[in-house]
């Protein structure tokens, strides 16, 4: 009998999520256990091999038929030594060996790759790529990532750097970013970013809005509360959303005419905003982009939702097939 299933996990700072799969990317079963980060981490790597045993044994499953485990962690992956290090919110600033402790404790081939690029990964082969060899993915959350996906490979780069499109530079003199720089891509269009930019159009707006008036009174705004504003029809949440869609637009179409994918997946929390969203986005792209990639490049919402990551996770295992 030949193995017909892989195994998928998506490692967070506060949770870790499991998922067994078909080798077409169907999630057969899933299941999560909370993320223990003290004493520096050291319990992820022992929590990840009992709880894949512990599954494994519940359900009677045979590990021949497994083909392999793929993984998505947070910080700076070597994928040829199955190390990882920076992923500050997982304790783990040092490097730690996780590939050939969790491939020994489980008795299967173990890959492993950036959260960021397996996300991208799932939303490519089962989510709104649909399959296509040339993708790239933007994940719009606490922070914003991104995986590029070309003629069916991750862009890695020589450190490991490729498809860091939150630090994309699109305002040069801009807000400062935890990375050192200014302007990135992720000091506007974050969660925290939107909101950003709502203050400072705050500070010069003159007429009526129930937001500017929730910023000027020190009450908490999030970027939910901006775009349920501006879809209901308040100027001043929508003079902030399509600043925020220019910016977006702007990094869009400079990715598109370096790479013109088959599309541009715009996924995280922050896309729940959806279509209203999406086409105030797709405007600035077709604004910008050079005019070939703006008539074969499409811009889409991302459908996998938190299932992208062990979905993409599991699909790094089919190089074990």
């Amino acid at each position: 009998m030949t193995a017909g299933k892989i195994i998928g996990i998506d490692l967070g700072g506060t949770s870790i999520k499991f998922g067994i799969l078909t080798l077409e990317g169907e999630v057969q079963d899933k299941w999560s256990i909370p993320t223990n980060i003290l004493e520096d981490g050291k319990h992820v790597v022992p929590d990840i091999i009992a709880a894949i045993n512990h599954r494994l044994s519940l359900y009677n499953l045979d590990k021949s038929d497994f083909i392999g485990i793929g993984m998505g962690t947070p910080g700076s992956v070597n994928i040829a030594e199955g190390t990882v290090k920076a992923a500050y919110n997982l304790n783990w600033a040092d490097t730690q060996e996780v590939g050939r402790p969790i491939s020994e404790g489980v008795g299967l081939p173990f890959i492993l790759d950036n959260d960021a690029n397996v996300a991208a990964l799932g939303e490519r082969w089962v989510g709104a790529g649909e399959n296509n060899p040339d993708v790239v993915f933007i994940t719009l959350g606490t922070g914003v990532g991104g995986g590029i996906i070309a003629a069916g490979d991750l862009i890695h780069g020589v450190a490991g750097a490729g498809g860091e499109i939150g630090h994309i530079c699109v305002e040069p003199d801009g807000f400062e970013c935890t990375c050192g720089n200014r302007g990135c891509l992720e000091t506007v269009t974050s969660a925290t970013g939107i909101v950003r930019i709502a203050r400072q159009f705050a500070e010069e707006y003159e007429g009526d809005s129930a937001i500017k008036a929730a910023i000027d009174n020190g009450d908490e705004v999030t970027s939910k509360d901006i775009f349920v504003a501006a879809e209901s029809g308040d100027k001043f949440s929508l003079s902030v959303v399509d600043k925020f869609a220019y910016y977006l637009g702007f990094a869009c179409a400079n990715l598109g005419s370096t790479l013109n994918p088959d599309s541009i997946v715009i996924g995280g929390g922050v896309s729940a905003a959806g279509e209203f969203l999406r086409e105030k986005v797709e405007s600035y792209f077709k604004k910008y982009a050079f005019s070939t990639v703006r008539n074969t490049t499409k811009i889409k919402l991302a459908v996998l939702g938190n299932d992208a990551g062990i979905i993409g996770a599991a699909s790094l295992a089919l190089k074990f097939k």
